[in-house]
């Protein structure tokens, strides 16, 4: 038998084979990669109780899921454009366990990520809408305002918009050039920056801010008639001047130029006033389903004490005071104060009261005072809470702790300062779909003081002047000495003589 003929151009290769650098993967390649690679156990996922949407199968299985590649798919002609749907290139169960994946891998490490509670329509979930309005080919154009490009990305009807927001910014358009005012443009003036459009989910109740660049509005009260004409579904709108380079921010005041300056809706059985620069969840289907999962983790008892930071407008608190003893409501923002405390009344819920502070400021000025919550509700901004606020925590050590947050990166962040020590456990990590199509996720954790934390509290010092303890008296001896042990063998060999016996 003829041995192979040595092949030296492909011993090289092989051995040359690793510091070649490899081409880049294409987008579909790299996509078919994580999928791939990431350990999707479909049989664990079947079995548990997902919050996914379910639909009838041609089987006769009620409970099938539905086929990713078939299922609910954003189908906007303005994805690629607009950038405000980073997910619309996947199905909707798809960015469910993408977001998923996100929360696991940012505090898988504390436990159990519970399924997503996703939602079952998908669209036109945002009920809060900010159109901002420029020019695109010099003409008036409204839609999506990019901060990195500096321009308006032009979108006249966005599936994830309340449907009445476009017909109200195509109106605000036409009335534009009809009233012969135009778009803000940095550098050049203008009058128009954007409008802010709010609706209420269960009254109906519309909102129209029109924020502009300038305090010169002519022709004002006709405009607005205007507007109310085309759409008879406003209930208030108001006017508003950023005279600064803010974005799609709203002014230091407001003025009424219709209705009474304030719309109303209903979440949770309770009713809740909402002011243009008020914080209310822009998802509020999602809304009621994120609060009452919230509350359900706590195992609230009715005695318990609660603090509620970054409160808003009050929602949780509000809710939450049906079933505790006593709330304390913290807010910075003093309009989302007064709309609190007016919530509070609106209700008749008289166990419960707003402080306008910092939450920081405010818990570590209680610790000193001895005050501690049973129960601290926090839902920050996407920063996340404060230093000063987390070390207060830290300080009052409440029972528990319910950290709702849209931002996992930041809670995990904060995450690592309250568990250090072994001071707080996380018991619960609940994902909730508040965003659709986007890579948001708002994330709920619940934790509670380890038990050793909770013997240490409870022990108390006795009052009066301290005894010293007696002194302990000292215990024989267990062991003996190594000079015993070694005694003791010389006996058992030679004997007390000394001789081998």
């Amino acid at each position: 038998m003829k041995n192979k003929p040595f092949d030296k151009s492909a011993r090289q290769e092989k051995f040359y084979a690793p510091f070649v650098a490899k081409p880049k993967p294409s987008k579909k390649e790299r996509q078919a990669a994580f999928w791939a690679e990431e350990d999707w156990d479909e049989e664990e996922e079947d079995e548990e109780e997902d919050s996914l949407p379910r639909r009838p199968s041609r089987g006769g299985r009620k409970d099938a899921r539905p086929d990713p590649g078939r299922e609910v798919l954003n189908r906007c002609p303005a994805a690629r454009r607009c950038s405000g749907c980073q997910m619309a290139n996947l199905s909707y169960a798809e960015t469910v366990r993408w977001k998923k994946a996100q929360v696991a891998k940012l505090l898988g490490s504390y436990g159990r990520v519970r399924p997503v509670i996703g939602m079952a329509g998908p669209f036109h979930y945002r009920y809060k809408v900010q159109t901002a309005f420029g020019y695109s080919r010099g003409r008036v154009v409204s839609g999506v305002w990019q901060s990195k490009e500096g321009r308006v990305a032009p979108v006249d009807r966005c599936l994830i918009e309340e449907e009445s927001a476009a017909g109200i910014a195509a109106t605000v358009r036409r009335l534009l050039a009809a009233f012969k005012l135009s778009p803000w443009v940095e550098g050049r003036g203008g009058f128009l920056r954007h409008i802010l459009v709010r609706k209420g989910y269960e009254t109906g109740e519309v909102m129209v801010v029109l924020v502009a660049g300038t305090p010169v509005f002519p022709s004002k009260h006709a405009f607005t008639e205007a507007l109310l004409k085309a759409h008879p579904e406003i209930t208030t709108v108001l006017f508003s001047v950023n005279k600064g380079e803010l974005g799609l921010m709203l002014g230091d005041r407001e003025e009424i130029l219709y209705g009474k300056g304030y719309i109303e809706d209903q979440l949770c059985g309770l009713t809740f006033r909402i002011s243009p620069a008020s914080f209310y969840q822009v998802n509020p289907q999602q809304a009621a389903a994120l609060y009452t999962e919230a509350l359900a983790l706590c195992g609230l008892t009715g005695k318990e004490k609660v603090l509620d930071a970054y409160c808003g407008v009050g929602t949780i608190g509000l809710i939450a005071a049906g079933q505790v003893r006593e709330v304390v409501g913290v807010e910075t923002v003093e309009p989302a104060v007064r709309d609190a405390r007016k919530n509070a009344a609106l209700n008749d819920i008289r166990n419960i009261r707003f402080v306008c502070a910092d939450a920081g400021a405010y818990l570590t000025e209680a610790a000193e005072a001895g005050e501690k919550p049973d129960l601290v509700i926090l839902d920050p901004p996407r920063a996340g809470a404060s230093r000063e606020f987390i070390q207060g925590l830290r300080k009052t050590m409440p029972e528990k702790i319910l950290y709702i947050s849209c931002n996992p990166e930041t809670q995990a962040r904060d995450l690592l300062l309250l568990t250090a020590g072994k001071k707080y456990t996380v018991r619960a990590i609940q994902p909730v779909d508040m965003f659709p199509w986007t890579h948001h996720i708002e994330n709920i954790v619940f934790l509670q003081r380890t038990e050793a934390e909770k013997t240490s509290a409870e022990k108390v010092k006795p009052a009066g002047r301290s005894v010293p303890a007696a002194p302990r008296a000292k215990k024989p001896r267990q062991r003996p000495s190594r000079r015993s042990q070694f005694a003791d063998k010389q006996n058992r060999a030679f004997g007390h003589s000394g001789k081998k016996g």
